[in-house]
């Protein structure tokens, strides 16, 4: 394998020459600021430059923007066997938080670039964090971003050409140019509480939390053990959104909430939606509450990972199959929904299962103990 040497460039001045380099590699806005008589390779398509730098005989230079360890050129390097000397610049989100005057180690960054899903991951991450900083990429340029983020209460800033005399802050709908970073803020985001672990993304401290925990009507809730189970077949993570449906207190959207998932609930009764926003605020995380009946209320949402419902009848359940979501969880206190909508699962084509949940909870009697039995509760679940 040939020498490598990675350089980054964050604006400043780029060494006059490159050394010994007999081969120079990068976008052309950085070779056209180095001085060189090396053969030079323009980084337009990654692959191709990647072969001929693993292919030269003799010294090679690379330019990149920024910090290249940071979703950078360093990675695919290392992963075609070159173990380059890394020479590195400030990173565009470095340079995009510093010119708002923000600590960053407090947010998560995303990368849109090489993924089919790239604009919808961000955005899910986006509605779902506080504080996130985008980089962006084709099909997820920052208006794109934006028009994903509507009914959620964020800033979005498009800070482009960090370094360089095109420099600009502007908002989505503004005079940006490529390269950019987009940070996304919530209205409460802009500067929290110091912590001890840099990224942002949150895991949560316990799951299945007791019922005492939420805000709740006459036991209108679901079960912990109920929502452990439905929490297992969710599988919230960030990226993804999962929609809440006939949410009552909104336990289940809490606790995707938690995991880092962006949730949207959804309940027709105003005095649900109340304590869905109050359990959410006091747990900490950012649901979107609709108050509507379904399937009417699901037209306009964005397009679910997952779906939870908690309400409706068989046009709601079609409702959600239309929108194709990987994993759907449906529970039932009755027992003639639950053969027609594993029915219906499958003839979408979901593999299917389910169980009946009742716990017997170990109370207190009398200085003894005795098991008082809840309700059974049926989940139906799909995946494909």
């Amino acid at each position: 394998m040939p020498d490598v040497t990675v350089y980054g460039h964050d604006g400043g001045p780029l060494p006059a020459t490159v050394g010994p380099a007999t081969l120079l590699v990068g976008g052309a806005r950085h070779l056209a600021d180095v001085s060189s008589n090396a053969e030079r390779v323009v980084m337009g398509d990654v692959a191709a430059a990647v072969d001929r730098i693993t292919d030269h005989d003799g010294p090679v230079a690379v330019v990149a923007s920024g910090d290249p360890g940071f979703f950078g050129i360093v990675r695919t390097l290392r992963r075609a066997g070159v173990d380059p000397v890394v020479r590195p610049a400030v990173s565009s989100v470095a340079q995009a938080f510093a010119r708002l005057g923000l600590p960053w180690d407090d947010a998560v960054v995303v990368s849109a670039h090489g993924r089919d899903d790239g604009l919808r991951r961000a955005a899910n991450v986006c509605r779902a964090y506080p504080k996130v900083a985008v980089l962006t990429g084709p099909g997820a340029d920052p208006p794109a971003l934006a028009a994903a983020l509507e009914g959620w209460r964020r800033r979005i800033v498009v800070a482009s050409r960090l370094g360089t005399a095109e420099e600009r802050l502007t908002g989505p709908d503004g005079d940006w140019t490529d390269p950019n970073v987009v940070l996304v803020l919530a209205e409460d985001g802009a500067a929290g509480p110091a912590g001890w672990l840099a990224g942002g993304v949150r895991m949560p401290d316990g799951w299945a939390l007791p019922e005492e925990a939420f805000h709740h009507r006459a036991s209108m809730i679901t079960k912990a053990e109920v929502r452990a189970v439905a929490l297992a077949h969710l599988a919230p993570v960030p990226g993804t959104l999962v929609w809440d449906l006939g949410a009552g207190s909104g336990s289940v959207a809490v606790e995707c909430g938690r995991f880092g998932a962006a949730v949207i609930a959804v309940d027709r009764d105003p005095a649900a939606t109340d304590l869905v926003r109050a359990n959410a605020a006091q747990h900490g995380v950012d649901v979107r509450v609709v108050t509507g009946t379904a399937p009417e209320a699901l037209a306009d949402l964005p397009d679910p990972d997952a779906v939870f419902v908690g309400g409706g009848g068989p046009d709601v359940l079609g409702a959600v199959l239309d929108r194709r979501p990987s994993r759907v969880v449906a529970a039932f206190a009755a027992v003639e929904p639950i053969g027609p909508t594993a029915a219906a699962l499958a003839a979408a084509g979901y593999t299917t299962g389910g169980a009946q949940l009742q716990a017997n909870r170990l109370t207190d009697l009398a200085g003894r103990h005795r098991l008082a039995a809840t309700n059974p509760v049926t989940l139906v679940w799909g995946s494909r």
